[in-house]
């Protein structure tokens, strides 16, 4: 295990947030962050969404997700630490 994985502190202005974590793959998540562990993050109320089999961008989702809220299709999700490419905060998504 590298202490980047063990090393938490870069996620804990995202804990207890809506936050979107995009993926190294096809797979888009939304939802609240409620834990960082040493492999994955989990993330509660979650929508988790493949891009591959959507008829919109993934920027005209986010923004649908802001304005009217996260579709819900998880009650819990844990994601692996390493397959996510960035995150921010859901309502830091600008709505034009």
């Amino acid at each position: 295990m590298s202490t980047a994985d063990q090393d938490h502190s870069e996620w804990e202005p995202f804990v207890g947030h809506d936050v979107i974590l995009d993926t190294r793959g096809e797979l888009l998540y939304i939802g609240h962050l409620t834990k960082v562990g040493d492999w994955f993050v989990t993330l509660t109320d979650a929508d988790v969404h493949d891009l591959a089999t959507s008829r919109t961008s993934k920027d005209v989702y986010l923004i649908d997700a802001a304005k009217h809220g996260v579709k819900k299709n998880r009650h819990e999700v844990a994601v692996k630490k390493r397959e996510v490419v960035s995150i921010s905060r859901l309502e830091q998504v600008i709505k034009y």
